[in-house]
């Protein structure tokens, strides 16, 4: 049945937080509704499906440089393939409009074994219809076949939700139904996701949905969710750290559920529980330049509600029991340590007496967790400071370590994906952790406050 503009309208003031779900939802909510591929064994051969794919890569010389997100689908593709499907691959690579999936499409038929056509202009943006002759390609093509759309980001349909406010869905509900409806009229009514890093409000993840009569979760999502990431609600240990103050609202939630019994921080979100902490011991600490007004439209600014939360957050916590381990010393922006930093000077990374207490307060976890019996979990997100570059990068390298110390004494350890993850792979090897996730962002959003937007969206076109 096609989308109506109200339902639309409605849908997008959920995804911008304007009618929230009637009740709080949890992860298991969301998973338990959403199909999972075998739910779709009765298509016959010859069905179209669009496949949501984790497209934004680099491909290097050769299999394995730089395809990872592409090797999570393959699985997913090569089903389809044995069932027949008519499978139309669509995605984006970067944020910039004008990024192709040249690259990409070349390099899943080289893990497919098969042709991956290019579809360039698939989308009249004016009218927003999708022309006849990539209909008739889809018509045309043999039972089995994969065909690649170019980059969803070169439409501003993909796009416009990004920077909407509520206000705005009205004006906006129209055209993102007309999208909706036509994927459904001149692609395809099912739709599969195999796209666990998409966590953006994109279209394609969020509204193309809508139009389908049938939804399902690719193996490789579906893998992620219901094994590591189920796992990961049961974290005890938790290592936060970035430059997005926002990140304080996941770590409350992940508080908020119950498990954590330790707090590692660093980057921006130390900072707001540095400053925190001293103003309920009582003694100063300065945040440098984050948090000088002048600088409010900065990244690193850290504004005096965010140190309001991180205090509600420590005491509450505090209350609870758990330990809150915040950095000693920092190495500023010139590469000298410090133990304080002053009102003209940013904080790049941790030092080393910090990397010291964090390995002193890792052991006293360790041996915590074995007295405790049982397989602990811990959870860690993020770098320490601008480890691109070397004289920043000492804090991530020593704690890389860490990872491994936890699990040779039997710890589950979860990484974050994003940059927690090019850290492992540059200072250590995947068998030091239990799992490492291709998309920080999205495992944020699954443990944290806010929905994971395609989840959001999968459950409602399912429900539908």
């Amino acid at each position: 049945m096609p989308v109506t503009v109200e339902s639309m309208a409605r849908w997008c003031r959920t995804l911008l937080g304007a009618e929230p779900s009637p009740r709080c939802l949890s992860l298991d909510d969301y998973l338990q509704a959403i199909p999972r591929l075998d739910s779709l064994a009765d298509l016959p051969s010859g069905t179209p499906v669009l496949v949501r794919g984790d497209l934004d890569a680099k491909p290097g010389a050769t299999v394995g440089e730089g395809d990872v997100r592409l090797r999570s689908m393959v699985e997913t593709l090569a089903h389809g393939r044995r069932r027949g499907w008519k499978q139309i691959i669509f995605g984006h690579v970067g944020r910039k409009p004008e990024g192709s999936l040249a690259a990409v499409g070349k390099r899943l038929g080289e893990l497919l074994a098969c042709d991956v056509p290019l579809v360039t202009d698939w989308l009249d943006e004016r009218s927003l219809t999708i022309p006849a002759a990539v209909t008739r390609a889809v018509a045309d093509a043999a039972p089995g076949s994969l065909l690649l759309l170019e980059n969803t980001r070169r439409y501003a349909i993909e796009r416009v939700l990004w920077n909407a406010t509520p206000a705005e869905v009205e004006g906006l509900a129209g055209r993102l139904t007309q999208c909706a409806n036509e994927f459904a009229d001149k692609l395809a009514r099912v739709y599969v996701f195999e796209a666990l890093s998409a966590g953006s409000l994109d279209s394609s993840t969020t509204i193309v949905p809508a139009g389908m009569d049938r939804v399902a979760l690719g193996r490789y999502v579906a893998g992620e969710f219901d094994g590591p990431m189920r796992r990961c609600l049961a974290t005890r240990l938790v290592v936060f750290s970035g430059l997005k103050t926002d990140k304080l609202d996941d770590l409350e939630a992940m508080i908020g559920r119950g498990t954590i019994g330790w707090v590692f921080t660093a980057g921006s979100l130390a900072m707001a529980l540095k400053k925190a902490a001293s103003q309920i011991e009582g003694i100063e600490f300065h945040m440098g330049v984050a948090q000088d007004p002048a600088q409010r439209d900065k990244p690193y600014f850290i504004p005096p509600d965010r140190v309001d939360q991180a205090r509600r957050m420590l005491e509450a916590g505090r209350e609870k029991g758990i330990q809150f381990v915040l950095p000693c010393d920092f190495i500023l922006e010139d590469g000298r340590a410090s133990d304080g930093i002053g009102p003209d000077h940013q904080q790049f990374d941790v030092g080393p007496k910090t990397s010291a207490l964090f390995e002193r307060r890792i052991g006293a976890f360790i041996e915590e967790a074995k007295a405790a019996g049982g397989p602990a979990v811990a959870f860690h997100n993020g770098v320490f400071g601008m480890f691109e570059d070397p004289r920043f990068e000492e804090g991530t390298r020593r704690f890389v370590a860490q990872l491994k110390r936890m699990t040779d004494a039997g710890v589950e350890v979860y990484v974050g994906g994003g940059e927690g993850g090019a850290a492992l792979e540059r200072y250590g090897k995947p068998t030091w952790v239990t799992h490492c996730f291709t998309a920080g962002g999205t495992v944020l959003n699954a443990l944290g406050a806010n929905p994971v937007p395609y989840l959001q969206a999968l459950r409602w076109a399912a429900q539908a």
